[in-house]
């Protein structure tokens, strides 16, 4: 069964329980219901509506993301890398994370301090740390900058 617009109603419910758990990035959301068996053109039609309806915003998605993931001390090498595995662009992933207006040295340090209380006993377990925080997303420069004398 299909709705005024052409658009299955089921499909469109599903969407938006999605969203109204959380944000979603189109791709993402597009992902997620090709799994739950809808045609392709169906569903791009279904989140082109949405989005033209506000009810889907990839900037919206982006700003909601850099923030939680800031939140739980990432640093924008990691949070630009998972925006980009969720479909945001590159230009978008950067204007989020200037628009988030976080000071990453800081961040880094926070995070490094709450984890390593004493200093390194050595260079091998200095390493250990540096690649501690680059998993987590912060550059070498970062590193360097926590240890400037």
């Amino acid at each position: 069964m299909t709705g005024t617009d052409g658009t299955d109603p089921a499909l469109r419910e599903s969407a938006i329980r999605l969203l109204a758990r959380r944000e979603h990035a189109r791709a993402e959301l597009v992902r997620k219901l090709g799994q739950r068996g809808w045609t392709d053109d169906a569903i791009q039609e279904v989140v082109r509506e949405l989005a033209g309806e506000g009810l889907q915003s990839d900037e919206r998605f982006a700003e909601s993301f850099v923030r939680s993931r800031v939140a739980r001390d990432y640093g924008p090498l990691r949070i630009r890398s998972e925006l980009g595995q969720r479909g945001i662009d590159r230009a978008l992933a950067e204007r989020s994370l200037e628009a988030a207006d976080v000071d990453w040295h800081r961040l880094a340090r926070d995070w490094y301090q709450r984890k390593y209380p004493d200093s390194p006993a050595d260079a091998r377990e200095r390493s250990r740390r540096m690649q501690a925080l680059n998993r987590r997303g912060f550059s070498a420069e970062h590193f360097r900058w926590l240890f400037q004398d």
